[in-house]
């Protein structure tokens, strides 16, 4: 087996609303319209793909629970490659319409981040880590 993530999908509420913030608001590369009935997003190595919320759970099981709103264990991380950076990602998700959860400061670990939550409350860490190193096509290495 190849240990691949291929693509993260976010279950939505609205659609086209998280089209927008994720294509207008953070400009991630997209083809899609905002009438489309799912979405992916080009970032490197993996797309992000949106699609509304009750289909999904509907596509895994009849029975799963649709859980609203809290923290649910998991988190994206967006590691960019300068420190300045961090703050210009997070200003993006704010003015998109996002919520800044943790302003961008001096991490425990020697790097520096903050937190924003998209529009359905998935939570976003945006990190600078003065160890990542990255190759040509711009891919994180461990």
């Amino acid at each position: 087996m190849e240990p691949r993530l291929s693509i993260v999908t976010l279950g939505v509420a609205d659609l086209p609303r998280a089209i927008r913030f994720y294509r207008d608001g953070l400009r991630f590369q997209t083809n899609a319209k905002d009438d489309d009935d799912i979405a992916h997003f080009a970032t490197t190595g993996t797309l992000l793909g949106l699609y509304p919320l009750k289909k999904l759970a509907e596509d895994i099981s009849p029975g799963v629970r649709l859980s609203a709103g809290g923290f649910a264990g998991i988190t994206l991380a967006h590691t960019v490659r300068k420190k300045a950076e961090v703050a210009e990602v997070l200003a993006c998700a704010k003015k998109a319409g996002g919520t800044i959860v943790k302003e961008a400061q001096d991490a425990f670990w020697g790097g520096y981040a903050g937190y924003f939550a998209d529009l359905d409350g998935y939570y976003w860490e945006v990190a600078w880590n003065p160890h990542s190193r990255f190759d040509d096509a711009g891919n994180l290495l461990i």
